[in-house]
């Protein structure tokens, strides 16, 4: 009698119980209260098919065989499977494909006889292995062979035709008797399902196929055709991706912080603003998704308060900004790596056939993460500084692994992430660098990782005729804010080139500089003769800077009365008001109206507050008002659980098998505490688990497995064998009582 799937369970490990949890994590949500409820989901068809997914090409052959040899209905013996697969799969691809689907309970039963979970029927393809459904008639009669011989050569072709798969196929003339489908149908070699459409039988294909019944398989991972591009070279290639992403990045921020964009009334970023941002980056605007992609996921931009929300740098940027390149980027790097999203989708057409914008919850996918470690942890595979012979090579590597993941856009999804990977700088020429090795293994340590790959900051610039200045290298902090401040990029990459303008030195000139100082660090920091252009350029722009100078006011103060005015001026109380006079009868201050009329008030005035046309406004406080915001998007998928939790759920389990074996009437009434105690003490000393069902203090009926600690004073004082709490019973509560066998 074969053997049930719970029951296969019970006889198994914790180990392997675990291992099954951590293969099939949907298994443990909730966590099933015993070893039934988890049989009976293993055996759901939601359940299989995502366990499923996790299978290779060989794997899912097997599977395929069990299903055609029906050990979803009893037992099939193994060399029936190997029967089937014919001479392709060798012992040693069978026997792992064999563990693979017994560590996921898709198959069970001792090592020579398997059964097969009845849903796996619903999972794997219509036609099995390539073949049709079983034929009754001519078929599946001791005449085949002598059937087949006897076809004609046209016949033959449309047999074989159909023997490779798929079986089914389309015909107008099978109404012809003719005709060669004609003719196949009329002696039972081909079965009709409609007008237009036949069908080989199983019989016939298994004829026709001969010692391969499942066709020729593929045992053989693709080849990938590694090239090497040689680890420094990938190293140096991916410094300057990171360098080039960390300065488009922070165009991006200082362009929104100026020229922020709107959030859709829908949610996420318009068509025409993700252009703008993509040209003023210098970049191509799938590119310019993703980085802003990372940017919001990294919460240096978010939406703004307000009736119309705006997609403005957030205080993060600050800080991050504050790091050098190595933590800056190891910030975005992690964040790449977990994002639940998938940037390549934007500029594609949804379901009503609208193009899908960025930072859009049409983008979001969970299962991102999960993909994108897989693409890295193939490139990982290789030797350092090798890449691939192709993308499409990788994919098919990627696809023959795990046919069944990824849907449609499964092959796409790998070219996605090779060019987001390229853009960081994770990977470059096709090949994982050094920093994306980290970054798959031990995320910690990208900083010095980063740092070893990027060149060394350089403390100098040449200074050319053409008022530009080329850094030949990244330049050390103090420098690089320096030259932002006076002058523009205009090329980033290995070399980065600034071009100094008059708004430029302007813009220096504001923040403070003076002329002497930019003739300072010129000096001082080229590593060429400073052009005479430049020194006349920086001095035009400041002698005609200043002559106009504008002041900070945030309130004024007015009066006919220029007395009053010098009144409210010389008053001890108005020092902290800030006031300072600009004409006779015109002061202005830098505080809020509303804090300068109370602070006049105070001062024993009565000042009134007027418009832009001079009529009394009212400053009344009506109560503060603020905008709605718009609910953060959920997390990615949950992280895989530990060791430790996996194992109490094995537990948990367990004991509620117990607890279910002895409601099947393994425990036994209470009839004197004498009985009651002599159980609980052999169970105490030989440290056994029992199961008791007990009444509490309110009359409410319960159940608990205990392994005892001590015996006594009317109480029974125990372990519970789930969360190993600490529980004590008074023993004339205890209604029912067994030991719990291993």
């Amino acid at each position: 009698m074969p053997t049930p799937l719970v029951d296969w369970l019970r006889g198994q490990d914790d180990e392997m119980l675990s291992a099954l949890l951590r293969l099939r994590p949907d298994l443990a949500v909730p966590p099933p209260a015993d070893l039934t409820v988890l049989a009976t989901r293993a055996g759901i068809r939601a359940s299989v098919h995502r366990a499923c997914d996790e299978l290779d090409t060989v794997a899912l052959a097997v599977l395929e065989a069990f299903v055609l040899a029906d050990a979803d209905s009893a037992p099939v013996p193994v060399a029936e499977v190997r029967r089937l697969l014919g001479p392709d799969v060798p012992a040693p691809a069978l026997d792992a494909a064999l563990a693979a689907l017994r560590e996921r309970a898709l198959v069970w039963g001792p090592d020579d006889e398997l059964s097969l979970v009845p849903a796996a029927r619903e999972v794997v393809p219509r036609h099995p292995g390539g073949l049709g459904r079983p034929a009754t008639g001519p078929a599946a009669s001791s005449a085949l062979p002598e059937l087949l011989a006897a076809v004609a050569p046209d016949e033959r072709r449309v047999l074989e035709t159909l023997a490779a798969g798929p079986p089914i196929g389309r015909s107008r003339s099978g109404a012809d008797p003719e005709t060669p489908v004609g003719r196949l149908i009329a002696r039972g070699l081909l079965l009709r399902v409609d007008a237009d459409t036949v069908e080989l039988p199983r019989q016939v294909g298994l004829a026709l196929r001969g010692e391969r019944p499942m066709g020729r398989l593929s045992v053989v991972p693709p080849e990938i055709g590694a090239r090497d591009r040689g680890a420094d070279v990938v190293d140096r290639t991916a410094g300057g991706a990171a360098l080039g992403l960390l300065r488009q990045l922070e165009l991006l921020v200082d362009f929104w912080g100026r020229t922020p964009p709107p959030v859709l009334r829908s949610g996420g970023l318009g068509v025409r603003e993700l252009r703008r941002a993509a040209k003023e980056m210098d970049v191509d605007e799938a590119v310019a998704a993703l980085i802003v992609e990372l940017a919001v996921a990294a919460d240096l931009v978010g939406e703004s308060d307000g009736a119309a929300p705006e997609w403005v740098p957030t205080t993060n940027v600050d800080v991050w900004a504050a790091g050098g390149p190595e933590a800056r980027w190891a910030v975005l790097a992690r964040t790449w790596l977990d994002l639940p999203r998938l940037p390549g989708l934007v500029g594609r057409k949804d379901e009503a056939g609208r193009p899908i914008s960025a930072l859009s919850d049409a983008v979001r996918r969970p299962l991102a993460p999960r993909d994108r470690r897989r693409v890295l942890a193939g490139l990982a595979e290789l030797d350092p500084g090798t890449a691939p012979g192709s993308p499409a090579a990788l994919a098919d590597l990627l696809a023959w692994r795990a046919p069944r993941r990824g849907g449609r856009l499964r092959d796409e999804a790998v070219q996605w992430v090779l060019a987001e990977a390229t853009v960081l700088g994770v990977v470059a020429l096709d090949a994982l660098s050094t920093p994306g090795r980290v970054l798959l293994t031990d995320p910690d340590g990208l900083v010095p990782a980063l740092r070893v790959t990027l060149p060394a900051p350089v403390d100098h610039v040449l200074l050319q005729a053409d008022l530009t200045a080329v850094a030949p290298g990244p330049l050390e902090p103090e420098l690089a804010r320096e030259l932002d401040l006076m002058a523009e990029v205009e090329s980033a990459g290995g070399a980065t080139v600034y071009r100094f303008t008059e708004g430029t030195v302007r813009r220096a000139l504001d923040a403070g500089r003076t002329a002497g100082d930019l003739h300072e660090l010129l000096a001082k920091r080229s590593a060429t003769p400073v052009p005479q252009g430049l020194t006349y350029l920086v001095d035009d722009v400041a002698r005609r800077h200043g002559r106009l100078r504008g002041g900070v006011a945030a309130s004024f103060l007015r009066s006919d009365d220029e007395v009053l005015i010098a009144e409210v001026l010389a008053h001890p109380d108005a020092a902290p008001l800030e006031l300072r006079r600009i004409a006779p009868t015109v002061v202005v201050s830098p505080l809020p109206l509303v804090e300068l009329l109370e602070g006049l008030r105070g001062a024993g005035f009565s000042p009134a507050a007027e418009d832009t046309g001079g009529a009394v406004l009212d400053l009344s406080d009506r109560g503060r008002h603020t905008s709605p915001r718009r609910r953060a998007a959920g997390r990615g998928a949950p992280p895989e659980p530990g060791a430790e939790h996996l194992a109490a759920l094995v537990s948990r389990m367990r004991a509620g098998d117990a607890m279910a074996g002895v409601r099947r009437g393994t425990a036994a009434p209470v009839t004197t505490n004498g009985s009651t105690l002599d159980l609980l003490r052999s169970a105490a000393a030989a440290r056994r688990s029992v199961w008791i069902g007990f009444v509490d203090g309110h009359g409410v009926a319960g159940e608990q497995v205990l392994e005892p600690l001590s015996v006594g004073g009317g109480v029974v004082e125990g372990r519970d064998t789930v969360d190993g709490a600490l529980h004590r019973v008074p023993l004339h509560r205890i209604t029912s009582i067994a030991p719990v066998e291993d």
